[in-house]
């Protein structure tokens, strides 16, 4: 039986390499960051797009290094014309607002490419629960069918926490 395929954004790795946090959520979203990588990664084909990569690689030089050095070897999917207009859409749509393009190329990519899953931690513009429908129904006219935008956490399946 093939594995789930699963989009990782940038957040994701962001939160993985990391120093440890003082802000208790983002030391929470650390934790459940490294435990899913741990005991779950193996359970999806994970792919990235270029546009991670270019996230990945801005800010801190070694904060860079170590997110890069996370995602390198990872299958790369390809940032087509049909990915650069589903993006365009979700932009008119407002979907995602103009500022957040990358967002917008990031959900995009996984719609185009078919891909179940888009985990992130970027809950302001893509695991946002107020613009979830609008997303679907851009993607779903453009012809294509949306990923399960998610965190972490709502991917661990029946791995339990406790042990």
């Amino acid at each position: 039986m093939a594995k789930p395929s699963l989009y990782l954004e940038t957040t994701i790795v962001s939160y993985l390499t990391a120093w440890p946090s003082r802000d208790l959520v983002m030391a929470a979203r650390q934790q459940v960051t490294r435990e899913w990588w741990e005991k779950r990664r193996s359970h999806f084909d994970i792919y990235i797009s270029q546009f991670v990569l270019e996230e990945a690689g801005q800010g801190d030089v070694e904060a860079a290094q170590r997110r890069l050095a996370v995602l390198k070897g990872m299958p790369l999917l390809t940032a087509t014309d049909q990915v650069r207009d589903l993006a365009a859409s979700l932009l008119r749509a407002k979907a995602v607002p103009h500022k957040a393009l990358t967002d917008a190329l990031h959900i995009a990519s996984a719609a185009v490419h078919e891909i179940g899953f888009l985990m992130t931690w970027n809950c302001r513009h893509l695991a946002n629960a107020e613009t979830m429908e609008t997303v679907r129904q851009v993607i779903l006219a453009g012809g294509y069918r949306p990923p399960v935008i998610c965190t972490p956490d709502e991917l661990m399946g029946e791995y339990d926490h406790a042990r």
